[in-house]
């Protein structure tokens, strides 16, 4: 999830690369949108990336509350070219699983979400 169409076809890109598939939200309502529809259609993600703050949207922490809700077991990775983001410093006690600083390498992208899931994509 990021609101820069940018960023999100170059994370595709990467996602791709790394062996990932993906889908894309413009904001956290999005991102919400499509976790719980995934969910709900039998294929859900296995995780979610989500940029920490979206102008005039819901950003990174609101979703990613909203989508833990839903599932408490969500995978979360906080991305966000502010790395000195009290969020990005303690990103586990804001409900993340990992974080990300961007600009992002497709190796640091494939490291985090390896460590994260815990396979070789």
């Amino acid at each position: 999830m990021d609101d820069e169409e940018a960023v999100r076809e170059a994370a595709g890109e990467v996602l791709r690369h790394v062996g990932y598939n993906a889908s894309f939200a413009r904001d956290g309502a999005e991102a919400v949108f499509l976790y719980r529809k995934a969910r709900e259609s039998g294929a859900p993600f296995d995780a979610v990336i989500v940029d920490l703050t979206v102008p005039g949207g819901m950003g990174g922490k609101e979703a990613v509350q909203q989508i833990a809700a839903i599932d408490p077991r969500v995978k979360a990775v906080v991305s966000s070219g502010y790395a000195n983001d009290p969020v990005m410093a303690d990103y586990r006690r804001h409900g993340f699983s990992a974080v990300i600083t961007k600009p992002y390498s497709t190796r640091e992208m494939g490291k985090v979400l390896r460590d994260l899931l815990g396979n070789g994509a």
